[in-house]
């Protein structure tokens, strides 16, 4: 993943066969006046969230307004209304870049779904802290909220965190930086583990920040070995005046409680 640019206007034209709108907040079950029929009941589970084309593809409404949690099933629903196992966990709303619910453990599953709700709290989030950054006490809610719902009481858990920061060289070729990122999160879709990535937009210093959160370090390993991520690292140096990563343990307390951020010092072997 190519992070640093704001590539909404590159999405939109890759990405025009999705439908925007979300479900209205006041949708309910359908009434027949004519004549009562039960009315159908769907498979809903852990892992059934509404399909995605359910929800817009707009960058800005995923990265911003955590648009994406509008895929998290409401108290009501039509009957008819289209589910999936498919959930968004990134800025790109597009097949080929789902997280599929089933392939995850319970404590996974919570997470992810609970990360749709991630965004920005302050405007310097580019530079800002990481924890104060982004809206981890919304993440935090959602946690309670599935781990009720699913009886699953939250044990503390721990996982694989990358943050890169980064600062775009001027006048770069912005299709060749969206071509790189949109390949690379494809890649780690495919490979599994990835359950969240999210980037904002450049700043007036063309500065900017992305995450990616991993079940373990050994997905992030297996994620990062393919060609595209391979081809973003080559043109780093073509792309950025400079860009940092940092690998972190990030943990979420016993009962979701509060979360807590520790650098990453454990060697990991490849095998």
């Amino acid at each position: 993943m190519a992070p640093g640019l704001d590539i909404t206007a590159l999405a939109h034209e890759s990405e025009a066969h999705h439908h925007d709108g979300p479900l209205p907040d006041d949708a309910t079950l359908p009434v027949n006046p004519i004549k009562a029929t039960p009315a159908k009941t769907p498979p809903y589970s852990a892992t059934t969230v509404l399909d995605p084309s359910s929800v817009t593809t707009d960058f800005d409404a995923l990265r911003f307004s955590a648009a994406a949690s509008q895929q998290l099933l409401p108290t009501l629903l039509p009957y008819d209304i289209p589910l999936s196992t498919l959930l968004i966990s990134s800025p790109y709303n597009a097949p080929g870049h789902y997280l599929p619910l089933p392939t995850l453990s319970t404590t996974s599953l919570i997470l992810a779904k609970a990360l749709t709700a991630l965004k920005p709290l302050r405007p310097d989030y580019a530079t800002a802290p990481f924890l104060s950054a982004l809206d981890f006490p919304a993440v935090l809610t959602l946690i309670r909220r599935f781990s009720a719902e699913m009886n699953a009481p939250w044990k503390e858990s721990s996982f694989y965190v990358v943050v890169f920061r980064s600062r775009l060289k001027p006048d770069i070729d912005s299709e060749r930086l969206y071509e790189l990122d949109a390949g690379s999160h494809r890649e780690a879709c495919e490979s599994g583990g990835l359950l969240k990535y999210w980037f904002g937009k450049v700043d007036e210093g063309r500065r900017n920040l992305a995450t990616c959160f991993w079940r373990t370090r050994k997905d992030a390993y297996l994620g990062g070995q393919g060609p595209w991520h391979k081809k973003a690292r080559a043109a780093g140096k073509t792309l950025y005046e400079e860009i940092a990563f940092s690998t972190w343990r990030f943990t979420v307390t016993e009962g979701a409680g509060e979360v807590r951020l520790e650098e990453w010092r454990e060697k990991f072997e490849k095998e």
